[in-house]
């Protein structure tokens, strides 16, 4: 069980009210969320790689079986989820931060990262292809809303200490599970991507935007009722990606 299942189970222990996800009644894969008629779990890939997610989720959303946070962590194996607090933090989260391994990275737009230290690359010691690399990149990302990111990163001085780096995304946002009306919000696997690519994990990156196409494709099937059939495009494209060569920058 990773990081994001881990969370969800804790939340629903200590809730004194049931969780129903919505739309439905239906029988859901404890795995994947997904109803099991459209269970993901046979195409889940797991990539090793040295970068790290520390996600930071907003109110509700280890509950959302369209939340993308749980992507990252069925991917990549070190990735530690906690619920975000206005007024407390975990000791666990500030452990975790003050890890000598790790280098932490805020992600979030720079052009609202006023009085901070803004960076677009990762430093090339953490990189995954430098040859030397001393400690292990660790992304924070604020997995929510934009109105709860924003939020998290305003009243969490516990992260002001830590270099804040702005993606430039070269294309708009793939993601079609909720509603937008801009096109450069992405989903949090889709930043995570991004960042893995900037830690050298270029491979690792390819297949998580492959395993995000092939989880979209389950949910809307889902989501309108519709047969799943096998052979889907995004299933053979996700088989060729894992066996691809490691990719280069």
């Amino acid at each position: 069980m990773h990081a994001v299942a881990q969370l969800k189970a804790a939340m629903l222990e200590a809730s004194t009210k049931p969780f129903v996800a919505r739309g439905g009644h239906s029988r859901r894969c404890q795995a994947c969320r997904l109803p099991e008629a459209y269970c993901l779990c046979a195409h889940k890939p797991t990539m090793d790689v040295r970068a790290g997610f520390c996600l930071l989720m907003g109110d509700g959303e280890a509950y959302k079986p369209s939340n993308t946070g749980w992507l990252v962590a069925d991917v990549v194996r070190d990735t530690f989820a906690f619920p975000w607090a206005r007024t407390t933090v975990e000791p666990a989260l500030l452990a975790l931060l003050a890890d000598p391994q790790w280098q932490p990275y805020v992600v979030f737009p720079g052009e609202f990262a006023k009085g901070r230290a803004v960076v677009e690359a990762v430093a090339e010691e953490c990189r995954a292809d430098s040859g030397n690399s001393a400690r292990r990149p660790l992304f924070i990302l604020l997995d929510g809303t934009w109105t709860q990111g924003r939020k998290m990163f305003n009243k969490s001085p516990y992260l002001n200490a830590f270099p804040v780096l702005s993606l430039e995304p070269g294309d708009a946002s793939r993601y079609a599970l909720r509603r937008s009306n801009r096109t450069d919000h992405f989903c949090t696997s889709e930043v995570a991507a991004m960042c893995l690519a900037l830690a050298g994990e270029v491979h690792a990156a390819q297949v998580l935007d492959a395993y995000l196409d092939v989880f979209s494709e389950h949910y809307l099937h889902a989501k309108r009722n519709m047969r799943m059939p096998e052979g889907l495009a995004v299933h053979e494209h996700l088989k060729k990606t894992l066996l691809a060569l490691p990719a280069t920058p």
